[in-house]
């Protein structure tokens, strides 16, 4: 059986993927996932290619399951790109403050929005 190659995805080191019925795997050994087309049922969804093993482990999970499991991106990744999206949305809601606010918020409230919204395209622009 000739086994397709994951590629182009960032899989996690050493983390045990769980394949179902108390079967796991290293994350970083896997090399394929395979549908399994014919004779698919409970117990036989997928076959995972392993890293040094001839013949792929047959998984009773679901190889979107599998994938998700293997690619999950760190919770860093995921909150850098929360407070990106963040920084993103605030520069457009102070793009529509008029002057006279800006004014009033930098002399009265030591608030300078131009100042804020310049450093925020600067880190926007360094991501």
């Amino acid at each position: 059986m000739k086994l397709g190659v994951l590629h182009q995805m960032h899989i996690q080191s050493s983390v045990l993927v769980p394949l179902g019925f108390g079967k796991y795997v290293r994350s970083d050994q896997v090399t394929a996932i395979i549908p399994i087309e014919q004779d698919r049922g409970p117990g036989r969804r997928t076959f995972v290619g392993v890293q040094g093993q001839a013949d792929p482990i047959v998984a009773s999970r679901a190889e979107d399951s599998i994938v998700r499991d293997l690619v999950q991106e760190p919770r860093e990744v995921i909150q850098s790109r929360q407070q990106q999206q963040i920084l993103r949305d605030l520069l457009l809601d102070l793009a529509n403050v008029n002057p006279t606010v800006r004014r009033i918020s930098r002399d009265e409230g030591s608030l300078d929005l131009d100042r804020l919204e310049r450093r925020i395209r600067e880190v926007l622009e360094d991501d």
